[in-house]
């Protein structure tokens, strides 16, 4: 059983967002099971663009960051952590400060290629620990599928690293758990369904389909939605 697990929340609003209102209930479910976890906000940390240019951590002193600030504590935890929440809203398409926490785990990689099912491969270093990346992404649009592109990029970045993809938690138009400020009784059940996919998570090792889409489940019409979202700019 996979026990250590560390999640990188890149909203601007931390834990007062609706990414939170996601990864709180899924972290909770992880720690009902038996897990340690650990978040980490993005918006309370020091972290700046990658601006070397030359892959120092790779061609020059590999698995060290030439920049001092507070990713050398975000490397710390994630080499202990055996499973990695990447959670994040869906702008166009991160926050520019999560995609700045993702383009600096460079460092974490080893810089020998291999070659296989047609793609060039990478692996974590000897001294990192993960063996599972999972995503929690929320977004205000109704549909799902705004928030595919995110998708691609947390699997895309699991499968570059050669370590497994254990599936998307998703909630469109996460806005709408809320009714006056308060979770509504969607909601909770959202969160009810979110708490269950982290349990199952680490006691299978995966969460299955049909969880996935009750928390994906859609609240609102999608015409609803959209004259709601309009009326602003009339």
């Amino acid at each position: 059983m996979l026990k250590k697990i560390v999640a990188i929340n890149g909203s601007p609003s931390a834990e007062k967002g609706n990414t939170e209102m996601l990864l709180a209930p899924f972290l909770r479910g992880m720690e009902n099971a038996g897990a340690e976890t650990e978040t980490l906000y993005v918006d309370k940390l020091n972290i700046k663009p990658c601006t070397c240019g030359r892959m120092y951590c790779w061609y020059n002193e590999p698995g060290k960051c030439c920049i001092s600030d507070d990713m050398n504590m975000v490397y710390s935890k994630l080499q202990q952590a055996e499973i990695l929440v990447l959670a994040t809203p869906v702008f166009i398409p991160l926050p520019g400060k999560m995609q700045d926490a993702i383009n600096r785990l460079c460092p974490l990689l080893t810089p020998f290629i291999e070659f296989y099912n047609g793609r060039t491969r990478i692996k974590f270093r000897n001294d990192v620990s993960i063996q599972k990346i999972v995503l929690v992404a929320t977004g205000d649009w109704w549909e799902k599928e705004n928030l595919e592109l995110v998708v691609h990029i947390a699997k895309e970045f699991a499968e570059k690293s050669a370590v497994e993809f254990s599936g998307a938690v998703l909630r469109p138009h996460a806005s709408r758990m809320k009714s006056q400020g308060v979770l509504s009784e969607a909601g909770l059940s959202i969160q009810t369904a979110t708490e269950k996919a982290g349990a199952d998570l680490i006691k299978t090792g995966f969460i299955s389909g049909e969880l996935l889409d009750e928390i994906s489940r859609p609240l609102i019409l999608e015409e609803d939605l959209r004259n709601r979202y309009n009326s602003f700019f009339k």
